[in-house]
């Protein structure tokens, strides 16, 4: 059996090289936000419908968003251009939900 010498400064702050893989995130900060509002006049169905067919979130994506709604107030629906969602504002206007871009 070989022993190495052991020097306690080495132990107590080793000096190792760890790879790691970072996931960068793009910087979204600059893109729009669809925003929808609670209200005491649409039913969670109509909502998520409208949220499936105008924004095309799929059945759980409009389901979440929509008890986010209900409990928090509002719920980024979207985020994108101003091009990609003045449209689905407008729509949203249209059937009566309250939405605003950010």
């Amino acid at each position: 059996m070989t022993f190495f010498p052991l020097n306690i400064k080495d132990y107590e702050s080793p000096k190792r090289e760890y790879e790691e893989d970072v996931a960068v995130l793009e910087d979204q900060s600059f893109e729009n936000k669809l925003v929808v509002y609670n209200d005491d006049v649409n039913t969670f169905d109509y909502v998520i419908s409208c949220l499936v067919e105008i924004c095309g979130h799929t059945l759980e994506q409009a389901e979440q968003c929509t008890m986010l709604i209900h409990y928090k107030g509002k719920c980024r629906v979207k985020t994108g251009s101003l091009e990609k969602l003045l449209p689905m504002h407008q729509k949203l206007l249209s059937r009566s939900l309250t939405s605003e871009i950010e």
